[in-house]
Parts: structure tokens; C-alpha cells; sequence
């Protein structure tokens, strides 16, 4: 049964819950904002010059979202195509050399991102697809691969072969197996790993920037300039503007999620 929360609970709940939103509110007042000097409360004066800016057609704004999110999809496509056999033989099979090829796998996050970054650019640089759409793609894999291949992993090795053996004794066959017993319990995993995927993609700006030679323009592309620069009213309405597709994606797949369950307890 539920129950309410108590004083406890309720501190430390309002604490995270101000230090999540106080960063928001700031940078929308900032993306407001006509002036916002030290040690003023809040800004001099508003504006929406902004807005205004990122909005319009001639920014590019909606062409750098798009980029974005189809970096974002393909990347994650890819990460399901390598992650679901990985993941299999990691979470049900027992192998030579099983922990050692999990570390192997696990490489792009343990090792500073910066190293190998920099073989990559080589590499792509003699295979001829820097500034193109595949090399950013191909870069992007690197380190969101090994967030996918953990989480199908963990379903896997909670999948086992127990339901899928009930089910071939029940008289399914192998596709009725994959749709109506692993996907569905793997569906969870999945969509984990697919949010950790989209949201790193979208917030890659090194690999972007060295892979794709400023061809390549995402979202983080644009903000960037503008942060670094000095106009921070821009840089903070393309940071909002982030936030929100991001924020978009992750209540689709939740809802996705969610959905899923209701359907498995009906």
C-alpha cells in the first residue's frame, strides 16, 4: 500500500527538488534577459530578442533539431543492433574470459573520452568520413554502446531460458517465443538504454565538433558559440530549447514504458 510522505522524507525530497528546478528558472530568466550583471537578484530588464532569434527560420534552429534527433535515432538503431547479441551472450551465457570481454565492452566510459577521441579522429581522417553524417554517427556509437549493452544485459540475465523453455513446451515456435516472451521482457531494458542513448547523443558537442569539422550542426553546435561568446540570453534559450526536446523524448518513452506494463497486467 502507499504511503504518505513524512518529515523525514519531505526535507531532503524539497532540497533535490529545489536544486533541479533553481537551475531552470535561471536560465529562463536568463533567456529573458537584456542585462543580468552581479550581484543583482534577477535581470534589469526583459526581452524576448532571444526567442526571437532562435525561433525564426533564418537561425536554423529547427534544421540543427533535426540533425539532432536523427543522429540521436540512428545512433540508438545501431546501439540495438550490436547491444541485443552482446547482451545475450553476456547475461545468459557462461564463457572463457566473460568479465574480461564485459570490461573490454565497458572501455569507452572508463577511459578518459578525450584519448580516444583522438585515435578516433585519425582513424575516421584515413577512412575518409570526417564531416559527414556517418562519421559523427559511427563516433556517436562509441560512448553510448556500452550504456545499451548494460542494460539489455541485466534483462537478459533476468530473462534466462526458464520462460522461453515453458513457452516451446506450450507448443510456441521461435518467432511466437521472440514477440510474445523476450521482447516484451526485455522492452524495458531496452527503452532504458534507448533514453541513456538519445539523451548522450544529443549532448555530444566535442565528438561533434571534432568528427564533423562544423558541418555537422546539432543543437549543442549552436549553443556553445553563443555561451562561449558572450551573448548568454541566446546561449540560454537554446539551452532551454534542449531541454525541452529532451524533456519530450523522455515522457514519450515513459509513456511507452508505462504503457507496456498495462498491457502485461491486463
Amino acid at each position: 500500500m502507499k504511503r504518505s510522505l513524512d518529515n523525514a522524507t519531505l526535507v531532503p525530497f524539497f532540497f533535490v527538488l529545489v536544486l533541479a528546478i533553481l537551475p531552470v528558472v535561471f536560465l529562463i530568466l536568463l533567456s529573458f534577459s537584456r542585462g543580468w550583471t552581479w550581484p543583482d537578484i534577477f535581470p534589469s530588464s526583459f526581452d524576448a530578442r532571444a526567442w526571437r532569434y532562435v525561433m525564426s527560420p533564418h537561425s536554423g534552429t529547427w534544421q540543427s533539431i533535426w540533425t539532432s534527433l536523427k543522429l540521436a535515432l540512428i545512433t540508438t538503431f545501431i546501439n540495438l543492433f550490436l547491444a541485443l547479441p552482446a547482451g545475450n551472450a553476456l547475461g545468459r551465457y557462461e564463457f572463457p574470459f566473460r568479465k574480461l570481454t564485459e570490461i573490454l565492452l565497458m572501455l569507452p566510459i572508463l577511459v578518459p573520452p578525450v584519448v580516444i577521441l583522438m585515435g578516433l579522429h585519425r582513424t575516421f581522417i584515413r577512412l575518409s568520413i570526417t564531416e559527414t553524417l556517418a562519421g559523427v554517427v559511427l563516433a556517436h556509437v562509441l560512448p553510448t554502446l556500452p550504456y545499451m549493452i548494460r542494460s539489455v544485459t541485466v534483462s537478459f540475465s533476468k530473462l534466462g531460458f526458464e520462460w522461453e523453455e515453458q513457452a516451446q513446451l506450450l507448443g510456441a515456435d521461435w518467432s511466437k517465443r521472440l514477440f510474445h516472451v523476450v521482447l516484451p521482457f526485455l522492452m524495458p531494458g531496452i527503452i532504458a538504454g534507448s533514453a541513456l542513448t538519445i539523451l548522450i547523443s544529443m549532448s555530444q558537442y566535442v565528438i561533434t565538433l571534432l568528427v564533423g569539422g562544423g558541418q555537422i550542426i546539432t543543437v549543442t553546435m549552436r549553443m556553445f558559440p553563443y555561451v562561449n561568446g558572450g551573448d548568454q540570453a541566446t546561449g540560454a534559450a537554446y539551452a532551454v530549447l534542449f531541454a525541452l526536446v529532451a524533456l519530450i523524448l523522455l515522457i514519450l518513452l515513459d509513456l511507452s514504458l508505462n504503457r507496456l506494463y498495462r498491457e502485461k497486467r491486463l
